[in-house]
């Protein structure tokens, strides 16, 4: 029977909290590119920190549906020792991932043999990412807490970590810039490092109560969490997926270090990302309340389908009065501190990227009927797709079009997200009965 109480305001509250968390972090992009944007070098340390921002993008991929999975797993005592446990392997196995990434032998082959970035900005990339040496393991044991918070429907206290977390990487971020010599993209690192170790420490205080209620809750772990086996086979395809959706951002600077305007695209993609991910953030909050609302029978499908509908054009709609308007130039001149050329530059990108948003909020939808099903291995399956049609565009692109980096970046990056949409549809039209 489907919860007749589930309208679309109680949807709304619950979403809301969660998509604040995702916006307040989206924020972080816009601001820490505003910083160095306007410290010495901008050129070199925007894309210094976008290059090592995204490399330990992918180191951190495995932990990222820890959220997912504590959400719909942690049950009682059993179940929820088994996945920290779990966790503790995880986050142990990005540490080591990281440290190797950082061996000079293996930095350098990476930096300035496959990806060809000048001199002046691997020096800076490399310092950075020993600056978010532990940011990955942090994320996996924060993003693990907050799936307990959700799981008990305290998705407010979610949020509170996220204003600690921001709270603290201002801060970080204020102190280094106004009373350092630091480059541009230690700063940002340092900042981003800062903010998620507060929040993990105070997402672990503020779940001490769901801990409690879990560890005093009899009965053995069942279905994907009944052993490290099944639990393994659950999580696997999702730690894949992440892998992969990440993964591809390494390919892409990639790419574009080696097209036309390299330097430029390198400068702007951080920008333009970080603008896109703020609307993108509010449909990226929504695959988690999906998983906790939609019922141990799949009954209230049809809601949490209607609401995810709205959500989708409104997020397109957001970004596009930004784009294609003169709101433009405020965000990427006055906001995001770029150079008029630059700003220009960031334009025809940014456009391109406009319905981005609204396929990630349709593409959390789908992966959360996925979750909730436990055929994790299709939401796999949709980014192998994606990725394909990411790599393969770009090397069109570029190495036949000569087109320009970052303008062949964002349309390789839409169609891609489409192809990983489509192979997904079967799940919009999916019957209650099925999820």
């Amino acid at each position: 029977m489907a919860d007749e109480n589930l309208t679309q305001g109680r949807i709304f509250r619950f979403w809301l909290p969660l998509a604040a968390t995702w916006l307040m972090m989206a924020v972080e992009g816009p601001f820490l590119a505003a910083v160095i944007a306007r410290l010495g070098d901008p050129v070199y340390n925007l894309a210094a920190y976008g290059v090592a921002y995204s490399l330990a993008l992918v180191v951190e991929a495995p932990v990222i549906m820890l959220m997912s999975a504590s959400t719909a797993l942690a049950r009682n005592r059993a179940s929820y020792l088994r996945l920290l446990r779990f966790t503790h392997a995880i986050n142990g196995t990005v540490t080591v991932a990281m440290v190797v990434t950082l061996l000079p032998p293996v930095f350098d082959r990476l930096a300035l043999g496959l990806i060809g970035l000048p001199p002046e900005v691997a020096s800076r990339t490399h310092v950075a990412l020993l600056i978010l040496l532990p940011w990955p393991a942090v994320i996996g044991f924060r993003r693990f807490y907050q799936g307990v918070l959700i799981r008990h429907g305290l998705t407010r206290r979610v949020a509170y970590g996220t204003v600690a977390r921001l709270a603290a990487m201002f801060g970080t971020a204020f102190a280094l810039a106004r009373f350092t010599d630091c480059e541009g993209a230690w700063i940002g690192a340092a900042a981003l490092t800062m903010g998620v170790c507060c929040e993990a420490a105070i997402s672990r205080l503020m779940a001490a109560g769901s801990i409690r209620t879990l560890l005093e809750a009899p009965g053995e772990a069942a279905g994907a969490a009944s052993s490290y086996t099944a639990l393994s086979r659950f999580y696997y395809p999702l730690a894949l997926t992440t892998l992969l959706s990440l993964g591809i951002h390494p390919v892409v600077t990639f790419f574009v270090g080696n097209s036309r305007a390299s330097l430029e695209s390198l400068a702007v993609l951080p920008v333009v990302s970080a603008l896109v991910f703020v609307f993108r953030s509010l449909g990226l909050a929504y695959q988690e309340v999906v998983i906790a609302l939609m019922g141990d029978e799949g009954e209230n499908y049809r809601p949490l389908r209607r609401f995810g509908l709205v959500l989708c054009m409104a997020v397109v709609f957001g970004l596009a009065l930004i784009a294609w308007t003169p709101l433009s130039h405020i965000w990427f001149l006055t906001i995001s501190g770029l150079t008029e050329e630059l700003a220009v530059f960031a334009l025809a990108p940014a456009r391109i990227l406009t319905v981005i948003p609204g396929l990630t909020a349709l593409l959390s939808f789908q992966r959360a009927i996925h979750v909730a099903r436990g055929t994790t291995n299709a939401i796999t399956m949709a980014t192998v797709i994606e990725v394909v049609g990411v790599v393969a565009v770009m090397w069109i692109a570029i190495s036949q079009l000569d087109a320009v980096g970052a303008v062949a970046a964002a349309a390789a990056l839409l169609i891609g997200r489409i192809g990983a949409n489509v192979y997904l549809a079967p799940a919009l039209r999916a019957k209650r009965s099925n999820v």
